[in-house]
């Protein structure tokens, strides 16, 4: 029987070790609308990092007031704790802004690999302005850019432009992770930038 998602299924066999994603980018990408329907796809648990947020970190976004270091390095320990505690694939949708979160989950979750959402900041303002019920202000938006290291050269990163449509992403990114049945992974530092 075919489900919504059955178009999406792998053309290969996805790696029987479990996975560890994070689909990453600024604020109004698209990470929590791919990862989840990647999730879907491979049948891995998802999370929205935006969940795992502190409730006093809510309140000063909601108030437009950018995160620093000292609020963010908790909310990490969380989402590194999320991953390694799922015993099946995980995904997880989270900014990881800076190299130095991004080292953080690697040095805590083996074998991470990082999806990032590039956007641009048009896309992005029009985005978060026209998102309804979220506490993320388009004023934050700057701030994302301005704290935005992009991950160039980092092991297990793979760039897609996030105005490609959801569809192509998720299908182009099961066909990146897939191998042919049998066929080992190839984890050369570096071999996923494309």
């Amino acid at each position: 029987m075919e489900t919504p998602l059955s178009h999406l299924r792998p053309s290969h066999e996805i790696p029987h070790e479990p996975l560890r994603i994070v689909v990453m980018g600024v604020t109004g990408c698209g990470k929590t609308t791919v990862a989840s329907r990647l999730a879907a796809a491979i049948g891995a648990r998802f999370c929205d990092g935006d969940s795992l947020h502190s409730p006093e970190n809510v309140d000063k976004m909601r108030r437009g007031e950018a995160l620093g270091d000292e609020d963010r390095w908790p909310w990490f320990a969380r989402i590194a704790a999320f991953l390694n505690g799922e015993p099946t694939h995980a995904i997880v949708a989270c900014s990881a802004l800076k190299k130095a979160y991004r080292d953080y989950l690697r040095h805590e979750i083996p074998r991470v690999r990082f999806l990032f959402l590039d956007a641009s900041r048009e896309v992005v303002t029009h985005r978060v302005s026209a998102r309804q019920g979220h506490y993320m202000p388009v004023s934050l938006v700057t701030s994302q850019f301005a704290a935005l290291e992009r991950p160039e050269n980092e092991e297990r990163v793979s760039t897609v432009a996030a105005d490609t449509g959801v569809d192509a992403i998720v299908q182009g990114y099961l066909a990146e992770l897939s191998v042919k049945p049998g066929a080992p992974q190839d984890d050369t530092p570096g071999n996923d930038n494309r």
